[in-house]
């Protein structure tokens, strides 16, 4: 008889949701299936893959590894593991150097034999890889035979590995496939053998609701799998479905319902309620000792605003910039004929020359010096002091013309606002959309007047509204 517990995707390191406490979780996590290993007494801990969370673990995560390695070495239970898709390196393997210690046996085609079973390893092997592989196993002499292997196998619904070709392909008549890769326990029967795979011992996603655990297999005449679950960290779903005038405080009645302290609370919207702002609970429920708070609302809605939209004058906002930089008075004339007049384009810098030579004739020292910059209300009081004289100027130079009067800013009609937001993890996202009738529009209440510069006739831009996260 052989009795071994069969664990796997425990993703020591994985600092989820940022928190350094849920990195300590995991590596707990680990730590307990060898307390109950060394408990029970079992024959060996079978990992089947996935023992870090990425190929370069932190030496914290490293060394608490090694001494719970060392707790069942010290108890002569043998660590019997395969590399996984997270961990697996280009070259030597964290399991290689575990090995090298005495304190992991890296399975492989070769069988290993404990007790009356003989384990059989396959790493990880990416889809592309496949299709060359060959199922041949050296052969045994043991009562029972497991292969240990890490991927999505059929007959389970996410499978795209086939299981019943590697059984009915391999030279050895296994018993039962021991798998990690998928998070979640399940079991079934294929070709004679028990294909099952013990889930993950800490939840890697807000997708993992189910208790957390491990599989215990006996092999003795049959195979046997039983399960024992882990003590983790409490996570709090909390799903909340708002009837029509439903909101906030419905979600918060729901809420209170738990203790929430040191737990990841995982918040769920959904309904014909109206509107909440998952910033805004997410804090509420960090006040109340919560380590990790995350609300999800995705519902879409639909109501609009339109927003009125109106175009700064170009023409003014270089006349302000240019009172802003303080040039002198022969500057400003200089400037005046380049962008005011209606001197052709091909004769402009001869003109300027011709004006700096009769700027110096005439000899003013004063022209040549830069003025104070105006801004704000000094601005406009020159502006209009200039607009004021640049009428009478021209009414005595070519006949009595009145000054324009600053022309209204062009209709918002015939633009068109798209605008939208994606969500994040325990955040709102919202889609926005055009208004084809011609006025942008985005989901937000109330109107308010983006000014922006243009060139020539101007353009709107997009406008878009950001999401709570």
């Amino acid at each position: 008889m052989t009795r071994v517990i069969h664990t796997g995707d425990t993703h020591i390191g994985y600092r989820q949701y940022h928190r350094s406490e849920r990195r300590r979780d995991f590596l707990d996590a680990f730590e307990q299936v060898v307390e109950d290993a060394v408990a029970d007494g079992v024959d060996a801990v079978v990992h089947a893959g996935d023992l870090f969370h990425d190929r370069r673990p932190d030496l914290p995560d490293l060394l608490g590894t090694l001494s719970a390695l060392r707790t069942l070495d010290d108890a002569d239970i043998p660590f019997l593991a395969v590399v996984g898709n997270h961990e697996s390196k280009r070259d030597g393997q964290w399991l290689d150097l575990f090995e090298s210690l005495g304190l992991a046996v890296r399975l492989d085609r070769e069988p290993h034999v404990v007790g009356s079973t003989a384990f059989y390893g396959l790493d990880f092997v990416p889809r592309s890889q496949r299709a060359a592989l060959d199922y041949e196993f050296a052969d045994h002499d043991a009562d029972h035979a497991a292969l240990v292997t890490h991927g999505l196998f059929t007959p389970f619904d996410f499978g795209e590995w086939d299981a019943a070709e590697v059984l009915s392909s391999s030279t050895v008549a296994f018993d039962a496939m021991l798998l990690g890769d998928n998070h979640a326990a399940d079991r079934a029967q294929v070709e004679g053998a028990w294909v099952t795979y013990c889930g993950s011992t800490e939840r890697a996603s807000a997708d993992e609701r189910a208790d957390r655990g491990y599989n215990i297999v006996t092999f003795d005449g049959e195979v046997s799998i039983a399960r024992r679950g882990l003590d983790t960290r409490e996570f709090v779903f909390v799903d909340v479905e708002l009837s029509p005038g439903e909101g906030i405080e419905r979600v918060h009645e729901r809420v209170d319902q738990h203790d929430l302290a040191d737990a990841v609370v995982i918040v769920t919207v959904r309904g014909d309620g109206e509107r909440i702002t998952p910033a805004e609970l997410e804090r509420e429920i960090d006040e109340r000792g919560a380590l990790v708070a995350r609300v999800s609302d995705h519902r879409e809605f639909e109501e609009v605003r339109d927003l009125e939209v109106s175009f700064a004058d170009p023409d003014e906002a270089v006349n302000e910039r240019v009172r802003e930089l303080g040039l002198s008075a022969a500057a400003r004339h200089v400037d005046e004929v380049v962008r005011a007049s209606k001197v052709a384009d091909a004769n402009v810098a001869e003109e300027v020359e011709s004006l700096v030579a009769e700027i110096v004739e005439e000899g003013d020292p004063d022209a040549l010096e830069a003025i104070e910059p105006t801004t704000g209300a000094a601005a406009a009081d020159d502006a209009a002091d200039a607009t004021d004289a640049g009428g009478e100027e021209s009414g005595a130079g070519s006949g009595e013309t009145d000054s324009p009067s600053p022309s209204a800013p062009p209709s918002a009609e015939g633009g068109r606002g798209d605008g939208g937001s994606e969500g994040s993890e325990g955040g709102e996202g919202s889609e926005g959309s055009g208004n084809e009738s011609g006025s942008a529009a985005v989901p937000e209440a109330g109107s308010e007047t983006v000014a922006t510069e243009a060139d020539g006739a101007g353009s709107a831009e997009d406008q878009s509204t950001m999401g709570d996260f």
